[in-house]
């Protein structure tokens, strides 16, 4: 397993998730070729499963997806699961490049930073409804930081001169660094702060 490389060029020897919430929810399980073809679709939670750049691959199929509209589309969003592939691929080869270390273990560190531990929800009691605060599943939380920070590059890209890929790469090297100016750092702090005032 150690010999499969990631794009056949990287390996996930020695990575290992940090926080022990996510620890059984993200596959570090190496493929050459990060795109399966929807194999894993048939079990329910089977996403935990599959590798964690396939992951990341398929939320960048749809990310004009929010609020349950797609107010915002191109190219990106007609399944053209090769253009998309080739795009985390150029992204992780300018992280390679600035960073000097394995793409993949600074895409793991951004995921587990911009993955939210808090959110509200909105109970109804007596005819009234309030606010209260609850803790984020482990899979919701991975679903969430990769969902942020897919709608981060793709809403600093869309309609602007910035690339593709150094929109998806400003975004994994901010949430990275902690940067609020990730987008899904940034909404993580908005998250876990009205939750921390919903108490």
């Amino acid at each position: 397993m150690d010999k499969l490389l990631v794009f056949n060029r990287w390996s996930t020897k020695g990575l290992e998730v940090q926080d022990p919430g996510l620890k059984n929810y993200i596959t570090l399980d190496p493929r050459i070729a990060p795109k399966t073809g929807a194999r894993y679709g048939s079990q329910r939670f089977y996403k935990s499963k599959v590798f964690i750049v396939e992951r990341f691959i398929n939320k960048l199929m749809v990310p004009g997806h929010r609020g349950k509209k797609h107010k915002i589309t191109s190219y990106r969003t007609n399944g053209k699961a090769s253009k998309v592939y080739d795009l985390v691929e150029q992204a992780f080869e300018v992280i390679e490049k600035k960073t000097k270390e394995n793409p993949l273990k600074v895409f793991l560190k951004a995921l587990e930073n911009a993955s939210p531990r808090e959110e509200i929800i909105t109970i109804e009691y007596g005819g009234a409804r309030y606010p209260k605060a609850v803790e984020i599943a482990p899979q919701r939380r991975i679903d969430l930081g990769l969902r942020y920070m897919t709608q981060g590059a793709y809403q600093t890209s869309f309609g602007k001169k910035k690339s593709s890929v150094s929109a998806i790469v400003e975004e994994i090297m901010n949430a990275y660094d902690m940067s609020t100016n990730s987008a899904a750092i940034a909404k993580k702090f908005e998250l876990e702060r009205q939750a921390d005032s919903s108490r």
